[in-house]
């Protein structure tokens, strides 16, 4: 009875932004985004791939809380040329390509099954 309404989980309120970044002050080369009405799923993925880039240190993420619909993503890279936002972008960008092959991969197989039970 707690939980909020299920569409308040994917859609943004007015004035709501879906990224929001701050400035880690204690930590060089690094950055906290706020990532709003994504979950555990995305989280995980985008901190994967962020660990396959070789210049980025750190990469975690958190749920602040179970009924928040959010997640804090942390990054750090390894010098000042590489900065986190270009960390993110490139690694949303090689998850995107990598879930785009995934896709076609998958309708192939669909397609050679089903063509097999023909």
């Amino acid at each position: 009875m707690n939980a909020p309404p299920t569409f308040e989980s994917f859609l943004l309120f007015e004035g709501e932004k879906k990224v929001i970044k701050e400035v880690e002050s204690k930590v060089q080369n690094a950055a906290i985004f706020t990532i709003n009405k994504e979950d555990h799923t995305l989280g995980n993925m985008i901190r994967d791939q962020l660990l396959k880039d070789p210049q980025v240190l750190f990469a975690g993420y958190k749920v602040p809380h179970p009924l928040e619909h959010k997640f804090v993503l942390r990054i750090q890279t390894s010098s000042a040329d590489y900065r986190p936002e270009e960390a993110l972008v490139n690694a949303i960008t090689d998850l995107i390509a990598e879930l785009s092959l995934f896709e076609e991969r998958f309708k192939d197989a669909v397609k050679e099954k089903k063509e097999g039970l023909d």
